[in-house]
């Protein structure tokens, strides 16, 4: 039975230290949804149904993120307001940094997937994302 909890533990390390990629970043391209928050306490907050989704674009380490709100016939109704962003490598891995004309954040990209990505603030909260498949009501 050690040997097993041994193993599963071998494996989750392995697991958790593996970092996103320079050459995943194209994965980022398409429309998200969140999923869940998870606040540095340890609560989480569940998105079952979102009223918006972020359209993120990236080429290069640099791209914008925006709010668009889909519609039953599968367009989105979206605004000009975009947050530009670059990636940047850094000691802990990829950081997403954002600057818009009233302000400045990061947020430390921990996965990445073609179906999910999260990422971290500094203040230690966790966003989890799915890419949003929109639901066409012709």
């Amino acid at each position: 039975m050690k040997q097993f909890f041994l193993i599963g533990c071998i494996f989750l390390f392995l697991g958790c230290s593996s970092r996103v990629s320079v050459d995943d970043l194209g994965k980022l391209n398409g429309y998200w949804e969140i999923t869940r928050v998870t606040f540095a306490d340890g609560n989480t907050k569940e998105y079952k149904v979102n009223t918006s989704v972020d359209y993120i674009k990236i080429e290069d380490r640099k791209g914008f993120r925006k709010k668009v709100h889909p519609k039953l016939n599968g367009t989105f109704e979206t605004s000009d307001d975009a947050e530009s962003f670059t990636v940047v490598e850094e000691e802990k891995g990829l950081s997403i940094q954002y600057k818009t004309e009233l302000s400045e954040w990061s947020e430390l990209l921990t996965e990445l997937d073609d179906d999910a990505f999260s990422v971290v603030n500094p203040e230690g909260i966790r966003y989890d994302y799915k890419r949003f498949e929109p639901i066409s009501i012709q």
